[in-house]
């Protein structure tokens, strides 16, 4: 069975344990790079990791990216939302159907 995952700093991430997810508190790029190798390892579908810790793994994002599973999908942190996440939903809407149905030209 698969299993979804929450990478980022501590305090992003800690409530999502209360829905049982589990979680993975992380901070520096090369312990994520070597964490997120161990999730994809280990039978994880859905990996959400904040925004910040997503951009910095612009690498693992194109090594993952083509492989059906793991969904890798940046979720705001404590700081704030950039907006990366609403980018990425509506790359992935576009990819999938062709078109910009979520935010089309009016």
């Amino acid at each position: 069975m698969y299993k979804i995952a929450v990478m980022g700093d501590r305090d992003s991430i800690y409530g999502f344990a209360s829905v049982g997810l589990d979680i993975y508190p992380v901070d520096e790029y090369t312990a994520a790079a070597r964490l997120l190798r161990q999730l994809v390892e280990s039978d994880y579908a859905i990996i959400y990791m904040t925004e910040k810790l997503y951009e910095q793994m612009e690498k693992e994002r194109t090594t993952y990216g083509e492989q059906t599973l793991p969904a890798l999908i940046p979720i705001p942190g404590v700081s704030g939302n950039t907006g990366l996440g609403i980018a990425q939903v509506k790359k992935s809407v576009e990819r999938a159907v062709g078109s910009d149905i979520i935010f089309g030209d009016h």
